[in-house]
């Protein structure tokens, strides 16, 4: 069994960075269990076989979960990287969705700025993976 290497110490931009990302998940969380849910409704997929509303409380307590360990466990940074990072994958089936069944929520009222939507999610993922050092750990672990 491989040995893992403990990860580098982040920098003052990726301790910013990842502060900055543990208070938009908090934010996004909140917003999940109060004044957005039918707006975050509007990206469960029709074909998901649970209820839309159970879903967005479910992911906004996830969400918060997040917010609080990218906030308050910077020794668990690199696993809660991974961890957030596959989140974002895992939910991107709901922006497709979004995309594909033409539901206007945020704002997202045209399929041009639905289509844009898309575009930003591989952003969060390396933003969860650079922020948290868990790409650099990966890549240490490699070598």
């Amino acid at each position: 069994m491989a040995r893992s290497l403990p990860a580098s110490r982040p920098s003052a931009l990726q301790t910013v960075a990842r502060w900055l990302l543990g208070a938009a998940m908090l934010t996004a969380g909140t917003g999940h269990l109060t004044t957005q849910r039918q707006e975050f409704q509007a990206q469960v997929p029709t074909w998901l076989p649970l209820d839309k509303d159970f879903v967005v409380l479910a992911s906004g307590v996830v969400e918060l979960g997040f917010g609080a360990a990218l906030l308050a466990l910077p020794r668990q940074r690199v696993t809660v990287g991974w961890l957030l990072a596959a989140f974002f994958v895992l939910i991107f089936p709901g922006n497709v969705s979004q995309y594909v069944s033409r539901q206007d929520a945020f704002g997202l009222n045209t399929d041009r700025a639905r289509l844009i939507r898309l575009f930003f999610q591989p952003v969060l993922v390396a933003w969860a993976l650079w922020s948290t050092g868990a790409w650099s750990a990966w890549r240490a672990r490699r070598r």
